[in-house]
């Protein structure tokens, strides 16, 4: 398995103070790129995913040319949980100037590694899931940008779903066993949610080898569990299969809301989402103030405040779903 890939020449980084650290690497700082399943193909400037693009994308917009005044390794866990411990070691121990990574479990892992690169992470509540301690002023050598607000935001997909299948009562949640287990969570905060809502939550659980197979076989198990519907959780991992699980939901007539976008352009019913790439995009900024001398502690943690409804009009007519009018009057976009 190729889990990494190098682009330039390797320059060594120090593993002292973050400032002299980024004074040491100046000439050529060295970043490394991990993501629990993204292809490595896809994390460039040219990559097929415009989320992961925008990455590099922005970092060349701020004067860095890799290859000429940056060097980014990529890593890929390939969605093999079992393995992200061990790829957290592998990159600690290259002793890059900057991490950056996606998702809690990948983060979390990384941190565990170093308590002195500098890490920057998207992923869920950072404050909830215990790796910092107050989004201002971030604690330790970890910040970046969350993807989500918390139980409000839960609260609304739920809400949403509810009033385009009024008769819900059982509404699937699709995750990891351990994203359904762990405290701070969506998961978590998505059941308190759904019990004010009178809607029991039912988590529909990938085992640790997130791959095709098992999206496969949760999906087969789900009409046991006699679902009204079927939310989609942030988790980093589902991106790669992004149109893997929009083929199984349509398979299985359920009608399901995202948490991003780009499952409704492929064909998904709905979505209630933040906008990814900008999360991406501020990362990039936030490497660039670490690789000019800032510490993450100085960098307050990024949260979205712009959340976006889409709803793809075609899907609902295959399902037999009604919008109500109401609803699609509140939509940011409507995908006919």
């Amino acid at each position: 398995m190729r889990r990494r890939e190098f682009l330039g020449t390797l320059a060594g980084a120090a593993s002292a103070p973050f400032a002299a650290q980024a004074q040491q690497v100046a000439a050529r700082p060295r970043i490394a790129w991990v993501h629990p399943s993204a292809l490595l193909a896809d994390m460039r400037e040219d990559g097929n995913d415009a989320v992961y693009r925008a990455f590099p994308n922005e970092l060349h917009r701020l004067g860095y040319v890799e290859g000429t005044n940056l060097t980014i390794d990529r890593y890929s866990g390939e969605g093999r949980r079992e393995r992200y411990a061990e790829l957290a070691r592998t990159v600690v121990q290259s002793q890059p100037a900057v991490i950056f990574t996606s998702g809690t479990d990948m983060t979390r892992l990384v941190a565990a590694e170093t308590r002195t690169i500098p890490i920057v992470g998207v992923l869920t509540d950072p404050v909830s899931t215990g790796l910092i301690t107050n989004l201002a002023h971030p604690s330790g050598n970890v910040t970046g940008a969350s993807v989500d607000a918390g139980i409000e935001i839960w609260s609304k997909r739920l809400a949403l779903l509810k009033e385009v299948v009024p008769s819900a009562s059982r509404v699937g949640f699709l995750c990891s066993r351990s994203f359904w287990q762990g405290a701070g969570q969506s998961a978590e905060v998505s059941r308190a949610a759904a019990a004010k809502l009178g809607l029991t939550l039912v988590g529909c659980l990938l085992q640790e080898d997130v791959q095709e197979a098992e999206y496969r076989r949760v999906f087969a198990a789900m009409p046991q569990d006699r679902l009204d519907a079927l939310v989609v959780s942030e988790q980093a991992e589902h991106r790669v299969n992004t149109r893997l699980i929009v083929q199984l939901t349509s398979a299985a007539r359920l009608p399901t809301i995202f948490s991003y976008r780009e499952f409704v352009d492929l064909g998904g019913l709905m979505a209630y989402a933040v906008d990814l790439g900008d999360a991406f995009r501020q990362s990039a900024r936030e490497v660039d103030q670490i690789l000019k001398g800032a510490r993450p502690s100085d960098i307050p943690f990024y949260q979205q405040t712009r959340f976006e409804f889409v709803v793809n009009m075609k899907t609902s007519r295959a399902l037999g779903v009604a919008m109500p009018a109401a609803l699609l009057g509140s939509a940011d976009e409507v995908i006919e």
